[in-house]
């Protein structure tokens, strides 16, 4: 892998692990569109590190605030403090993603290599998600009640949005589109179910990006020079943080049909190429 080959690779995962649109897709595609190796699932993951420090930098005062606000709340026995609440929204909500993890682990050693990492399989599940993102905003439109804003985020909404965060182990998925549409179906407002779903994300994403930079380094990095990796989490790291910047804005005052659409498109054209030949 070239030097600026992992550059743009990490402008991609920075700009699309944010965005409802899969940035493993995005990781897996763009190098097939432009004939590059694949770098595989060890590069991708370990890449995404970048991605957690940027929403960490971005998010440091909440996640001080829940941390301690948390401990102030079981010393004073103050469970129903919204700090604690949060703490425990984001701890539940992480172990359904970990326990799918874990039975991958053990019962597809070869996952990589899996037919749900092909382009047919990220194409349909784009497709699909595209599909349940518009029936969350049509049904979010409709809704009559005031939607809920991120002080009123629930336990029970981070367990549902973490058991919505396991269908993010099928490439073309999306973590972060499978939380949002989920927050959307449970009456969070779109800023709300986003930013939830960015302090949901943190432990998932590290520790799996750390699992991987463990096997990467066992295994050793292969055609991913160490060099090419900094590269990648650098540029990872800067567009990630552009990106949650922009995408909390733009919700401030737009809906989700750009990114509905946009995953509509992405999947006919992946299809379309796969089933021409253009694409492999």
């Amino acid at each position: 892998m070239e030097y600026w080959q992992a550059f743009v690779l990490g402008i991609v995962q920075g700009l699309t692990e944010f965005l409802p649109i899969s940035s493993t897709a995005h990781l897996k595609v763009v190098p097939a569109i432009l004939g590059w190796k694949d770098a595989g699932l060890s590069f991708d993951a370990v890449i995404q590190l970048g991605s957690i420090a940027a929403v960490v930098g971005y998010f440091w005062k909440d996640l001080s605030n829940i941390t301690l606000g948390s401990i102030k709340a079981v010393r004073s026995q103050n469970y129903k403090s919204q700090e604690f609440k949060l703490a425990v929204a984001i701890a539940l909500g992480t172990i359904p993603i970990l326990f799918g993890g874990l039975l991958i682990k053990i019962f597809v050693p070869d996952y990589d290599k899996s037919p749900l990492r092909s382009l047919t399989a990220i194409a349909i599940a784009s497709i699909v998600m595209s599909s349940l993102l518009a029936l969350a905003e049509i049904l979010g439109q409709r809704g009559k009640t005031e939607k809920r804003q991120f002080h009123r985020v629930r336990v029970i909404d981070g367990i549902l949005m973490g058991v919505a965060q396991t269908m993010a182990l099928v490439p073309g998925v999306s973590r972060s589109g499978s939380t949002l549409t989920a927050g959307l179906f449970l009456g969070l407002d779109r800023v709300a179910a986003t930013r939830f779903s960015f302090l949901l994300g943190i432990p998932a994403i590290t520790i799996g990006g750390l699992v991987e930079l463990i096997s990467l380094i066992k295994k050793g990095f292969g055609d991913v020079g160490l060099g090419q990796l900094l590269i990648g989490l650098l540029s990872s790291v800067i567009f990630s943080y552009l990106a949650i910047a922009w995408l909390l804005k733009f919700f401030q005052t737009h809906t989700t049909w750009v990114f509905v659409i946009y995953r509509l498109i992405f999947g006919a054209l992946l299809l379309t190429g796969v089933g021409l030949g253009w694409l492999k």
